[in-house]
């Protein structure tokens, strides 16, 4: 069992655990919210430690980033567990899984994570498919063990991290895509069970504070997060705070998880949030999960408007772009980790 860093003991036996905003009280045996961290006779334990339930291979964009490494592949791996309760969630059995169904069997080191893109010359790893947050320990680790042998680490996450464990986690990740799931709070409270704030406090902290690369992906759902008013407030947002350079990733929604009653989003309003965030400054914005769009996955150089990358699907090609992110039209070089 691995004991859990960010905690603290209490002398009735029980733990509070710091990881989070929820700030979980757990008594003896029990879990907190997140199903993945267990008071063990006073001991917080990061019981997903070591225990992927989901590994494979991927393209990097369907992480997605578009700015980081574009057309390489990554190992991605998830566990159990989450700390938001998003009624949308696509991945339920993974975020939201019963006691009984926490991992058991063999354990996979970080090192072996690291070693096995490394001999698949994959140059990098994501924590993804369910909040990486809840096994930030594992997470760590591997990341420890990927810049020891040269690869990167990557985190796909909604960002809710308290103010204690947000900086030591970002710090070791070389690039994140964070959900900002909407720009209002009860959204947040009845959607997902959280609140905006540490959201918005994450994205700052990771964008001033750290060297990772950031990206950031709003899911449009029809009638409650898609309003032209909200979608101004957000994409202004991310220009003031996040910078114009920012890649921002707007996603359609199909019917999941409790939510199937919801049309999916028309493309229309896909192309009405693009054109939002541009008109607040955003270089970089982008539509997925739906086909037909290919202008709006591309990347276009913010000065003379040269296609540096052409994707489809989650192919791309560097279309009038060096390798190292140089317009081979007017020379600007476009944000982004690219070698």
């Amino acid at each position: 069992m691995k004991t859990a860093r960010f905690w603290q003991a209490a002398e009735d036996g029980s733990v509070s655990c710091q990881l989070c905003p929820h700030r979980c009280r757990i008594a003896p045996g029990a879990r907190g919210r997140c199903h993945a961290r267990v008071n063990r006779a006073g001991t917080l334990i990061a019981e997903t430690w070591g225990h992927p339930v989901a590994m494979q291979v991927d393209p990097i964009e369907k992480k997605p980033l578009n700015h980081f490494l574009p057309g390489s592949q990554i190992l991605s791996l998830g566990t159990l567990g989450c700390n938001l309760s998003c009624r949308f969630c696509q991945n339920w059995e993974l975020s939201h899984p019963a006691a009984d169904g926490m991992p058991a069997g063999n354990e996979v080191s970080p090192d072996e994570v690291a070693r096995a893109a490394a001999e698949r010359r994959i140059p990098a790893v994501a924590a993804t498919y369910n909040e990486p947050a809840v096994w930030a320990e594992y997470a760590l680790d591997v990341a420890d063990a990927c810049h020891a042998n040269g690869l990167r680490m990557v985190a796909v996450t909604s960002g809710y991290f308290s103010p204690e464990s947000r900086l030591e986690f970002f710090r070791k990740m070389d690039a994140a895509n964070v959900d900002l799931k909407s720009f209002r709070d009860d959204f947040y409270k009845k959607w997902c069970g959280a609140r905006l704030a540490p959201v918005l406090e994450t994205l700052e902290a990771i964008r001033q504070e750290t060297d990772c690369w950031l990206e950031v992906t709003t899911l449009l759902i029809p009638g409650l997060n898609d309003s032209e008013t909200e979608l101004d407030e957000l994409t202004a947002w991310v220009a003031e705070h996040l910078g114009e350079d920012t890649p921002l990733h707007f996603s359609a929604f199909h019917p999941d998880g409790e939510m199937r009653d919801r049309p999916p989003t028309p493309p229309a309003t896909l192309r009405r949030a693009r054109d939002q965030a541009r008109e607040n400054g955003l270089h970089h914005v982008y539509v997925g999960n739906v086909r037909g769009e290919e202008d709006a996955t591309a990347t276009f150089c913010p000065d003379c408007g040269a296609r540096l990358i052409e994707r489809e699907g989650f192919r791309s090609r560097l279309a009038r772009m060096d390798p190292d992110g140089r317009c081979q039209v007017c020379g600007r070089i476009c944000s982004g980790v690219w070698q």
